[in-house]
């Protein structure tokens, strides 16, 4: 059975969520987040045992929000699949140009984590983006591409590097560069079409 939400935990989990995607998870401390959720640290500290706990959960909070929004992009999209694939890359392009955008949660997360590898957030951040890859290998894998393992792993390169470049040159074009490569590897990863006899014929006419 579920557990019932608790309203105190997502209001906390709301602010912490706020503070350390805009300024960052060591710049801020619990007392900033409890401050922010208009709590004492002691009701923070009774949801939360520690800063890590509180940092997984924001993450964890991220997780499935940022799957659904990337289905969306794709399954909104017009056309075939490489440009649904596009897409993502186009609609993260735009979200870039936000003044408050401050890149992938995920990827900032691990890199102050990084001498943290058994971190907890760090763990959720690999299944995050795990989780997006699987995706994706299942989706190509519908469209009958045979390498589909391969293209998703690429596709999720091109996307994590696009994260990072445009992050250092706030420049959001990198996205929409790293969405016609993915554009391109997945049309030239999909099955060829067989040609009708109809098309035969003409080219020999």
């Amino acid at each position: 059975m579920a557990r019932p939400s608790d309203p105190t935990r997502e209001r906390i989990i709301s602010a912490a969520s706020k503070l350390f995607y805009a300024e960052g998870i060591r710049a801020v401390s619990v007392d900033a987040v409890a401050a922010e959720a208009g709590l004492t640290k002691r009701t923070l500290y009774y949801h939360f045992r520690s800063k890590d706990d509180l940092v997984a959960a924001y993450l964890a909070a991220r997780d499935q929000p940022n799957l659904a929004l990337f289905q969306r992009w794709f399954a909104e999209a017009d056309g075939d699949l490489p440009d649904k694939v596009e897409a993502i890359f186009c609609h993260l392009a735009r979200s870039a140009r936000h003044p408050k955008w401050k890149g992938c949660g995920f990827l900032r997360t691990s890199a102050e984590l990084a001498n943290q590898p058994g971190h907890p957030a760090i763990r959720i951040g690999a299944a995050h983006k795990k989780k997006f890859e699987n995706w994706l290998r299942a989706t190509f894998e519908a469209e009958g591409v045979e390498a589909a393992s391969v293209l998703a792993r690429q596709i999720l390169l091109l996307l994590d590097g696009s994260f990072a470049v445009v992050q250092l040159h706030r420049d959001p074009s990198y996205m929409e560069t790293a969405g016609r490569a993915a554009h391109a590897l997945t049309a030239a990863a999909l099955p060829a079409r067989p040609t009708s006899r109809a098309s035969r014929r003409r080219s020999k006419t």
